[in-house]
């Protein structure tokens, strides 16, 4: 079973319809499980299986409720994908400390909840799959991009540590750094000009992506892959 936390419209949704292509039930989550409905529905169309939660990846007793009832009801969980991205720009001399906290506590600390739960389950069984998305607010911070690299700055480091803990114990920790815009609604909506390169394969195919994590999965544990870039080849480093 995989376990997709941040299964929006584009990235997330294409990592779960990619592991249930390849056989595994897809459990996703938003905090509104409404919007899972179309994605559930086209994975079970496609002949594959899906569960959706609405759930809060930063609300500890969620989290804790949300694994167990997986692990209980449905399987135990071979994968678990965080996904949840919260990049929102805003210049230092504006930012507010709650802004600020929000998105840390959505793109690390959530990490830290949902990452911390599985692997309770994953060492139990010695095998397993954590794969955390980063960006590329993961390796520098832009202007305007205080919090967000703050935070995924953080996961990174957080990946790092699981990755040295629980890769001896059978678990494989990877790090994904997606540096590029991606095919997104938000990106055609507000970047025009950036999403004209799509027809020059300039911006990032979210099933591509998806490919990447299935493979990262897929990886024999002689050759385990920690971190994997992915960016369009006109994307500058």
């Amino acid at each position: 079973m995989a376990l997709v936390i941040g299964a929006g419209d584009a990235t997330g949704g294409a990592i779960a319809r990619r592991f249930a292509a390849g056989g595994y039930t897809a459990c996703v989550t938003r905090r509104e499980a409404d919007k899972l409905l179309p994605l559930v529905q086209a994975i079970e169309a496609a002949g594959g299986r899906a569960h959706g939660f609405g759930s809060d990846a930063r609300k500890e007793d969620e989290v804790v409720a949300l694994v167990e009832q997986i692990e209980r009801d449905i399987g135990p969980i071979e994968v678990l994908v965080f996904n949840i991205g919260a990049n929102v720009p805003c210049s230092i001399l504006d930012e507010t400390a709650r802004k600020y906290f929000k998105i840390w506590e959505m793109a690390c600390f959530g990490g830290f909840l949902n990452g911390r739960e599985v692997a309770k389950r994953m060492v139990a069984r010695g095998r397993g799959t954590i794969v955390f998305t980063g960006a590329t607010a993961s390796l520098r911070g832009a202007a305007r991009f205080a919090a967000f690299a703050g935070a995924k700055h953080a996961l990174r480091a957080l990946a790092q540590s699981m990755a040295r803990e629980l890769g001896p114990q059978g678990i494989h920790v990877a790090h994904v750094v997606v540096d590029g815009a991606i095919d997104t609604e938000f990106i055609r909506s507000n970047f025009p000009e950036r999403y004209a390169l799509k027809a020059q394969d300039g911006i990032l195919n979210p099933e591509h992506i998806a490919e990447s994590y299935w493979q990262l999965h897929r990886q024999p544990r002689d050759a385990w892959t920690f971190e994997l870039d992915l960016r369009p080849y006109m994307e500058s480093w």
